[in-house]
Parts: C-alpha cells; sequence; structure tokens
C-alpha cells in the first residue's frame, strides 16, 4: 500500500514502468521487446525497488502538462531549476504536426534569458542552437543514438545552462 493511500496511482505507475522496461528502447505503444527464443529482460522483481527508488528520488519534484511558457512563468523563483529538452532542431514536428515550430526557439532563449532560476537545456549541436543561445554557457556531448534502426549513429549534442557549472554524465 501507498504510504498516502493512493494505491490506484501506484498501480498506474507500476503498469507504465512494465511496459516501458519490455518496451524496445522504450518506446510504449505496440513494439513490444520480447522475444519467445530469450527470457525477458527485466522481471516483476525488480518493479517494487524500482517504484520505491523513483518514489524517494522524486519526491519534491512537480511534474507538469502546460506549455513550457506557461511553466517558466508559474514556478519561476530564485530556487527554481527547470530542465528543458525541446524538440531538436530540425526535428519540429517529431512529436506532432503544428505543435512545435521553430521561432519557439529564439522565445525560449528570450524567456530563459529573464527567470530568476537556473536551467539545463538539452538539444543536438548546431551553428544555429549556438546563435540563438549564445549568451549562456554550452557544454558539448558527444554520444551515440542507437534506438533508431540500424547502427548506431554518432550525434553531437549540447547541454545549455544559465549558470557555471559543469555537467557530469553518468
Amino acid at each position: 500500500m501507498c504510504p498516502n493511500g493512493n494505491y490506484k496511482n501506484r498501480e498506474r505507475a507500476t503498469r507504465f514502468l512494465f511496459l516501458q522496461r519490455l518496451a524496445l528502447g522504450g518506446q510504449v505503444g505496440g513494439v513490444f521487446g520480447v522475444s519467445k527464443d530469450t527470457s525477458p529482460r527485466f522481471s516483476l522483481t525488480k518493479l517494487e525497488p524500482l517504484l520505491d527508488a523513483a518514489h524517494s528520488r522524486l519526491d519534491g519534484v512537480v511534474f507538469e502538462n502546460l506549455d513550457w511558457a506557461d511553466v517558466l512563468a508559474r514556478y519561476d523563483s530564485p530556487t527554481a531549476l527547470f530542465y528543458l529538452d525541446p524538440p531538436y532542431w530540425g526535428g519540429e514536428d517529431d512529436y506532432g504536426k503544428g505543435m512545435f515550430d521553430r521561432d519557439q526557439f529564439a522565445l525560449i532563449a528570450g524567456a530563459l534569458g529573464a527567470i530568476e532560476g537556473a536551467f539545463v537545456l538539452s538539444i543536438n549541436d548546431r551553428p544555429e542552437v549556438r546563435d540563438l543561445f549564445a549568451a549562456f554557457n554550452f557544454q558539448e556531448v558527444s554520444l551515440k543514438y542507437t534506438v533508431a534502426a540500424g547502427a548506431a549513429k554518432q550525434a553531437n549534442e549540447l547541454i545549455i545552462t544559465n549558470r557555471n557549472t559543469r555537467i557530469s554524465l553518468l
């Protein structure tokens, strides 16, 4: 039983985590990653410890289903920390046609320049991105994309912040 008695939310989280852990590349919705020739990659016995760890780690974190501008306006304060993960430059329609247009990158840069809190933004490394966010700190990250079909693809991303800090990637 959940400490706050909210069994239904814990059950929903358990179902989501189970589906996400068995989905191919973490993509939910018809991409189930199981095989008749191998044992499952994930065991049900791991669900409860994962949920407990997530519960402890996320205690006090606010998740919102709002436009990014509304989140900044509602929660900005000197102690706020925002993580932004907009669509990649050139992939503005990846989450749905018309949901995010290229003009919003400039709006994000302007809004982030005016907040009191701190932010971390991750995005693909493009000259246009560097120009728009030039007022902030950049950390370059090299990685390999492995989710899409085919061989792993080398990529470069930027971690952009308004604080002079070094991001450590595990």
